[in-house]
């Protein structure tokens, strides 16, 4: 298998970011999940033909962080499980969400529009209950909330999310100012960075 000539562009240029082409490994497992649709056996032999290591090291690090789907919808809604968020109800958070979209936790919708996770710390401790979709935050989410949140997402189908346009619409209180609106938008299961293809378009 060989990515289009497109992909192994933006693969090439993110491993010259990097001393050795193996610290490339990560960021190339974004753009696997980008070019398949989720982490597959074939992409993994391609970053690990790119970075010089066996598909095996490869899968360590994408079994190893929970990032990295093998099947991603969508849009992935991850409800954030630590302590702080589970003191403050992220239990019943993610109670509400598998009601509403009828997906059990750890899987995909069938039309795809969506997959639901749960993970450890997501850095908003002081918003708990906080979740995410895809990389974008919101915090202080209620039951009720994440219902009409889940209820957006299948039936308005958002093209992109956006962590401000959510929060308004989802959250309660953010735990600190994030500053300005970044116009910058996730456009699926991998960060919004240029080099990805997924910031507004294809990288240059």
């Amino acid at each position: 298998m060989t990515w289009p000539p497109a992909t192994l562009e933006r693969a090439r240029a993110i491993i010259a970011r990097y001393p050795q082409p193996r610290s490339a490994v990560m960021p190339l497992l974004y753009v696997a999940m980008r070019e398949d649709g989720g982490i597959t056996d074939a992409g993994m032999r391609q970053v690990a033909e790119l970075t010089g290591i066996t598909p095996v090291q490869v899968e360590a690090v994408a079994s190893f962080y929970n990032m990295y789907l093998r099947h991603a919808g969508q849009h992935v809604v991850t409800v954030c499980r630590s302590i702080s968020c589970h003191l403050l109800g992220a239990e019943a958070v993610r109670d509400a969400i598998v009601d509403e979209s009828g997906i059990p936790e750890g899987e995909t919708a069938p039309d795809g529009s969506m997959t639901l996770m749960a993970t450890e710390c997501i850095g908003a401790c002081g918003g708990a209950p906080a979740l995410q979709v895809d990389y974008e935050m919101v915090e202080a989410v209620t039951p009720d909330a994440a219902r009409r949140l889940i209820r957006w997402l299948r039936d308005e189908r958002p093209a992109a999310v956006r962590s401000d346009d959510m929060q308004e619409r989802f959250g309660g209180g953010r735990s600190f100012d994030w500053g300005p609106d970044d116009p910058t938008t996730v456009t699926g299961p991998v960060p919004a960075f240029a080099l990805f293809g997924t910031a507004g378009g294809e990288a240059p």
